[in-house]
């Protein structure tokens, strides 16, 4: 009863007052239509989202064409070290446009009861049950429960309250129409209106920011530009057992194809499921919801409760709770989750809440595979193979390059220019090589031959196509990427300061990435003679003489020493070749890297210490990872657990970034089992407070299922499922004693495997697909040897 006691408090998030502000809101969704939960008393106001109402149209950010020589000049300033020249040059590749902006559909407001202050009626509690995706507000004996429904692709709530009932709605775009009426008992609310034609970033000064086009659609419903949306919404029911159920539709028809601004049309598609969904009893309409929710979300399963620790507690909440965020904002057949996942109640949004491709998209998508959650990354392909497409008009207009690129911001329209702004941060064009990584991480966890000829090849193919003419010979001879920056970030060369340069650390990794990646599905032809050509000449990151790993090469230094991206250990994590047995020199300056960046303040953003999370699993550093995710859980997220970056122009002084949430998924996963370095690491790096506990479900490269348990810190035993067959190897500690046995209980031979990271030992043996295997570990077994010695470590 106390373990069931403690993952039922663990799963939950509850607190004792409504939320004040938009990031201490609980978010429900089915990976397209989102909704908050402000957990307001007698009235709840839901901010409704749909993953596909972006203000502008198709089209735009695929066209512009830098002045003849621009490149050649550019090269050549760089070359000399002309920095403020090279500086000045790259602006002639930016483009004149933006990215466009996520949008909110506006505000639902339900009267559901009659308290209208916590202390009206008695107690207040506000939850979010985790493993069930549903939130609740109790108010005294009044309550309300909410959800989004995947299965019947609507909001739903019921209500034990004495309110009116009423709905009201506000749009924060002009011109938005609103009707009621009532019919058969059920009361009616429709609004429809539309996104606008274009909204500036929150960061751009001009005087007319956000544009509505007043032009009425084509007769075929379409426009150029500014979609429009449909909310529909229902209440029936009497007081005290009223229902809500809400939809909504868009007039989005793909990124090349001019949006639908028919409202009566989208209306009635909003209508239609508001209809089916009321024909479908509650409690069925709930369980199909819950069934659906449970299938994603019980796959993988984290226990600390043996721990009795409330650090353990509170990691193991904010695991589930990222796995939450990821199966509620991206879904098979939904947009990728954006910056806000696909919650926002801005017109102007921070960052347009856009897709931030020097690291924010990628990283909502590091746990993905690990989590056991892998078709929910189905988006970030998608919007891969879009891209592919896209970006090769700003690889040939802008570089005179083959393939594809996209610069540090893309959006639904599938936008690639560098856009018009500082060079450190908009001249980045590695966004479609750092996207098309993780093609390879889904082959590398389960292979498949049509994911691999379909989907990772063509990205590939354009991604290498477009590397390759990036990269010219540098002093020593070997190919560096020019033009090249380290994102966001500017460098010291003496008393100048510049920030684009060759071969920076970041590009260099992602270069060798995404060559290897190509070669490994398309190993012949002339574009794999190129690049493997390539990839023997490729410069490897520098160690500076303090013993760190540089982020530009020799004499740049850099400028912001606290700086919050961590850019230059990509090689640590997401990539996989900096370890300790593959790369041992690089894997000491990379700890020595981190460690410095750190002790001048960096990781004040909830995205930066999760990535430092995941660099302190990687680098097997259970102090920092501790301490990392104190950070992230108490200082760095919202009383709802939402990850924060602190924004001292926002009206809250900060502002919602999911990726944090998302990313330290991967973080607290690979605490308990990595498998980047050709063997399956058990418990490589512990926390102190995770003592004792199970997890179970979580998947490993190799397309295998891991359960594990520990006690004291150690571990007990594992079991380890196989999808495929291959030459199993795990990773123990060193001085551990264990033995392997089969399904049948029959002891399974191993052999020990060199090299091991310090304080550990591998072993190794033949596992077969759909075959189960159980490493035990303890006392009764410690001096146990089959006759060759080689059962046990």
């Amino acid at each position: 009863m106390r373990e069931e006691a403690h993952q039922n408090a663990a799963r939950t998030v509850a607190l004792d007052r409504p939320a004040e502000g938009f990031h201490e809101t609980f978010l429900l969704g089915n990976g397209a239509f989102g909704a908050t939960v402000h957990g307001r008393p007698g009235t709840e106001e839901f901010d409704l989202n749909l993953d596909t109402v972006w203000s502008g149209g198709p089209g735009r950010g695929t066209g512009h064409t830098a002045p003849p020589g621009t490149l050649e000049r550019l090269r050549q300033a760089i070359a000399t070290g002309a920095h403020e020249e090279a500086d000045a040059l790259s602006r002639e590749l930016q483009g004149p446009g933006w990215t466009e902006s996520y949008q909110p559909l506006g505000r639902l407001r339900w009267a559901w009861g009659t308290s209208e202050s916590p202390d009206a009626f008695g107690a207040y509690r506000r939850s979010l049950d985790l493993a069930a995706a549903t939130a609740r507000v109790d108010v005294g004996s009044e309550s309300m429960s909410a959800f989004v429904s995947a299965p019947d692709g609507v909001l739903a709530a019921r209500a034990c309250g004495a309110g009116s009932g009423r709905l009201d709605f506000r749009s924060p775009h002009p011109g938005a129409h609103i009707s009621r009426f009532s019919e058969d008992g059920v009361d009616w609310l429709v609004a429809t209106g539309r996104a606008p034609s274009t909204a500036l970033p929150n960061y751009v000064d001009d005087p007319d920011p956000v544009r509505y086009d007043p032009e009425p659609p084509a007769p075929d419903g379409t426009v150029a530009a500014g979609m429009g949306w449909a909310v529909v919404a229902a209440v029936t029911g009497p007081p005290g057992s009223r229902r809500l159920v809400a939809s909504a539709a868009s007039g989005f028809r793909g990124h090349r194809r001019r949006p639908s601004a028919d409202l009566a049309a989208l209306a009635a598609e909003a209508t239609a499921l508001v209809r089916n969904a009321l024909e479908i009893d509650p409690d069925t309409l709930l369980q199909r919801h819950i069934d659906d929710y449970a299938s994603y979300f019980d796959r993988a399963r984290l226990d600390l409760a043996a721990s009795g620790n409330p650090a353990a507690t509170a990691a193991q909440r904010y695991f589930d709770f990222g796995r939450y965020l990821l199966i509620s904002s991206s879904r098979p057949e939904t947009q990728a989750a954006n910056l806000q996942g696909i919650w926002n109640t801005d017109v102007r949004p921070g960052w347009s809440c856009n897709y931030t491709a020097n690291i924010n998209v990628e990283m909502n998508y590091w746990g993905a595979e690990a989590a056991a959650l892998p078709e929910l990354a189905e988006p970030l392909f998608d919007l891969a193979r879009d891209l592919a497409e896209t970006g090769a008009a700003a690889a040939a207009g802008v570089y005179g390059a083959a393939g594809a690129t996209t610069h540090h911001n893309t959006d639904i329209w599938r936008f690639t220019e560098a856009v018009h702004g500082e060079p450190q941060w908009a001249n980045w064009q590695f966004g479609l090589a750092w996207i098309a990584a993780h093609l390879g991480d889904r082959l590398d966890y389960a292979w498949s031959d049509e994911f691999a000829e379909k989907t990772a090849l063509p990205v590939l193919r354009a991604v290498t196509a477009f590397v390759l003419d990036q990269l010219v010979e540098d002093a020593g001879g070997t190919l560096v990427a020019s033009p090249s920056t380290s994102p966001e970030h500017r460098f010291l060369d003496g008393d100048a300061t510049g920030c684009v340069t060759a071969g920076s650390t970041l590009d260099q990794e992602l270069t060798a990435q995404v060559l290897d990646q190509y070669l490994r599905l398309d190993p012949e032809g002339d574009l794999a003679t190129r690049a493997r050509l390539a990839r023997a000449c490729l410069k490897l990151p520098g160690i500076d003489p303090d013993g760190r790993l540089m982020e530009w090469a020799n004499p740049l230094q850099p400028s912001e020493l606290d700086h919050r991206h961590l850019s230059h250990l990509y090689g640590v994590h997401p990539g996989t070749w900096i370890t300790e047995t593959a790369a041992p020199a690089e894997f000491e300056a990379a700890k020595r890297a981190l460690a410095y960046r750190l002790e001048h303040g960096s990781g004040y953003t909830g995205w930066s210490q999760a990535w430092v999370l995941c660099l302190a699993a990687r680098l097997r550093d259970p102090a920092l990872a501790e301490r990392s995710i104190g950070v992230l859980v108490n200082e760095l997220s919202s009383p709802s657990l939402m990850d924060l970056h602190p924004h001292g122009g926002w009206p809250a002084g900060v502002v919602f970034q999911i990726d944090g949430n998302l990313g330290a998924v991967a973080g607290l996963a690979e605490l308990l089992l990595q498998s980047h370095d050709g063997a399956l690491s058990l418990l490589p790096t512990l926390p102190e407070s995770w003592s004792a506990g199970t997890v179970s479900g979580l998947r490993a490269r190799g397309d295998a299922a891991v359960d594990l348990a520990w006690a004291g810190g150690r571990l007990e035993h594992a079991r380890i499922r196989c999808g495929t067959d291959l030459d199993l190897v795990i990773e123990l500690e060193a001085d551990l004693r264990f033995r392997v046995t089969d399904d049948d209980g029959g002891l399974v031979a191993t052999a020990s495997v060199e090299p091991a990271p310090s304080g550990r030992a591998r072993w190794r043996w033949p596992a077969s697909a759909g075959a189960a295997y159980t490493v035990q570990v303890g006392k009764a077994i410690a001096d146990e040897r089959n006759s060759e010695g080689k059962t046990s470590g």
